[in-house]
């Protein structure tokens, strides 16, 4: 299994970036996706979610109409569209997958969705290395 983030890089506040995530080595039609951050120092969380079944997208409420995830089945690919970027996103990104949405979900509202989850895993299957995005002032 390999899940693979690019895109990362260094912009300015205000800025964009669109981050990658290219998967293999597991059934990707059977499995949600999600974008994670984590800053130095800092707790992993959930940023984005998108399912497996119908596309549904779903976001934290930090990034929620900055961000954009979608996915190309075709390709076994999810992007992470980031729009209006803060020095508060400063962080390493990864994507992760899991078959259940439900998991994906509860590390972005745990309140909401019934449950937090713990690392390393946070419940999920599979993560990438991650990738790094750097937002100066």
């Amino acid at each position: 299994v390999q899940m693979v983030e690019s895109g990362g890089g260094l912009v300015q506040t205000g800025g964009s970036l669109k981050l990658s995530c290219a998967a293999s080595g597991f059934t990707w039609d059977y499995y949600a996706i999600g974008w994670f951050r984590q800053a130095p120092g800092k707790e992993r969380e959930g940023v984005s979610c998108i399912s497996s079944s119908d596309g549904s997208t779903y976001y934290a409420d930090s990034v929620k109409g900055r961000f954009t995830i979608s996915r190309d089945n075709a390709k076994n690919t999810v992007y992470l569209q980031m729009n209006g970027l803060k020095p508060e996103d400063t962080a390493t990104y990864y994507c992760a997958a899991v078959e259940r949405r439900s998991t994906c979900l509860k590390n972005l509202k745990p309140d909401e969705y019934g449950g937090e989850m713990k690392g390393p895993s946070y419940g999920m299957d599979y993560w990438g290395k991650g990738t790094l995005v750097t937002v100066s002032y």
